[in-house]
């Protein structure tokens, strides 16, 4: 009987030449679906990730600068560590709170937050103003100061929003009536702000009015009339201020001593230099040592430089460029004309900010006094950027798909629209296609998923 002889076993086949670029292609194919038409939850992540990291390192950074200065004035070195990281944990209980508010919400509420602010605004010029470095922007109540423009920044960027969507598209097609209102809207919290002496929050009130305006598709005509007005409005406030003109001098000439206004650009670059690629290590900056003025806040940027070195600021560019992609799909995924313009002006004013003092630090642009988002020293401008960021959140969380109820005028029962906002921007009743869940069901069926 004649035996079988096994076969050999094959070798394996080599791959054929572009194999592996297909499959790259492949991934980053999958990869650009999932940023483009992927859940938008995966925003409200990056989002609550992104400002826990960038206010953990905040609190780290100005425990580190600020304990010298502390000290030598004969205070305990975390006296600002504390208060820091106390409006920390409070901005980070509001953020989740208002990410769970229904974006319909704010729109009702936009008049209230909007003359709140003035009105808070107002009071800096009673007695329970306070001046601080020549700017009198502060309020202290209880033994507890704060400014009264950052919680104008938010309002103005729901109150813009709310504005603009009940117009739909009249600042499109009719602007000159339609823009009346937002423009007063706008320019009575920035010259009360102006009137403070705090020129660089104005400047972040008009790039939140600009990103509402072109996201509310106003003709471009607006924009280049605003533009010179602002070099002009620029030009009145440097030569009234002879603080100012020095500061501008300064960041021309660069020749000064340590009396002169471009003093702290100068050690702010000295202290960027020195940190090398890996840093001098955490806690061991030797500039912090009273060389670069506001070294815990304005300036801090510098310190996390020689401190970290490269790697440690290119870690927090990478944190804002997150921030700024995750706010992006928000942005683009929906129809809603409120949902949009609020988290475009909310990621102009944040990126706005960061860009201003990131180029004030490196010397690209001139000592203007704006802090670095949820990085610097300051418990009011901590707890309104985070509380912005929920509000942001909260549009993450909108049904996607949702179906027009019968019975509505201009709707047909099963019409389908993008999201929820939109339906109600609208004034039409709609029905989710499935039913709510509570939030720790959710969260144990996605746990559940990840197992299976």
């Amino acid at each position: 009987m004649a035996t079988r002889t096994p076969e050999r076993p094959r070798a394996a086949e080599p791959a054929q030449p572009g194999t592996r670029s297909i499959a790259l292609s492949t991934r980053m194919r999958g990869w650009w679906h999932q940023l483009t038409d992927g859940p938008l939850f995966h925003s409200y992540y990056a989002l609550a990730g992104c400002v826990v990291l960038l206010t953990g390192i905040g609190v780290m950074m100005v425990l580190s600068a600020s304990a010298v200065e502390s000290i030598s004035d004969s205070r305990s070195a975390y006296a600002l560590f504390a208060r820091q990281a106390l409006f920390g944990v409070v901005g980070l209980i509001a953020m989740f709170a208002l990410s769970m508010v229904p974006p319909h919400f704010y729109t009702r509420i936009a008049w209230v937050l909007w003359g709140l602010s003035v009105l808070v605004s107002l009071l800096v010029f009673t007695p329970l103003g306070r001046e601080v470095n020549g700017n009198r922007n502060w309020l202290v109540l209880g033994g507890q100061s704060f400014q009264p423009s950052e919680f104008a920044k938010l309002a103005l960027c729901i109150w813009l929003a709310a504005m603009f969507a009940r117009q739909g598209d009249a600042v499109a097609q009719h602007w000159k009536p339609a823009l009346w209102p937002s423009v007063v809207g706008f320019l009575v919290p920035t010259l009360l702000t102006l009137a403070g002496g705090d020129a660089g929050t104005a400047i972040v009130f008009c790039l939140i009015y600009a990103a509402a305006l072109w996201f509310a598709r106003a003709p471009l005509k607006i924009f280049l009339v605003g533009a010179a007005g602002l070099v002009l409005g620029g030009l009145f406030l440097v030569i009234t201020a002879p603080h100012r003109l020095d500061r501008i001098t300064g960041w021309l000439f660069g020749e000064c001593g340590a009396t002169d206004a471009c003093w702290q650009a100068q050690q702010g670059l000295n202290a960027l230099a020195t940190g090398g690629w890996w840093g001098v290590g955490l806690g061991q900056s030797r500039l912090k040592y009273n060389y670069v003025p506001e070294a815990h806040n304005d300036y801090i940027f510098s310190i996390i430089g020689e401190e970290l070195g490269l790697v440690g600021t290119v870690i927090i560019l990478a944190l804002f460029i997150v921030m700024v992609v995750a706010m992006a799909r928000i942005l683009l995924r929906t129809r809603s004309t409120f949902v949009r313009i609020t988290t475009a002006c909310v990621a102009t004013w944040l990126v706005g900010q960061a860009f201003v003092n990131l180029g004030m630090v490196t010397g690209l642009l001139p000592v203007i006094g704006i802090p670095l988002p949820f990085i610097s020293y300051g418990g009011s401008a901590l707890l309104m950027t985070m509380a912005a960021v929920g509000v942001v959140m909260s549009f993450a969380r909108v049904p996607r798909s949702v179906r027009v109820g019968p019975g509505r005028s201009g709707a047909a029962s099963g019409t389908q629209i993008l999201d929820d906002q939109e339906a109600y921007e609208r004034g039409l009743a709609t029905q989710p296609e499935r039913p709510r869940t509570s939030w720790a069901q959710r969260v144990t069926q996605r746990f559940g998923k990840g197992r299976e």
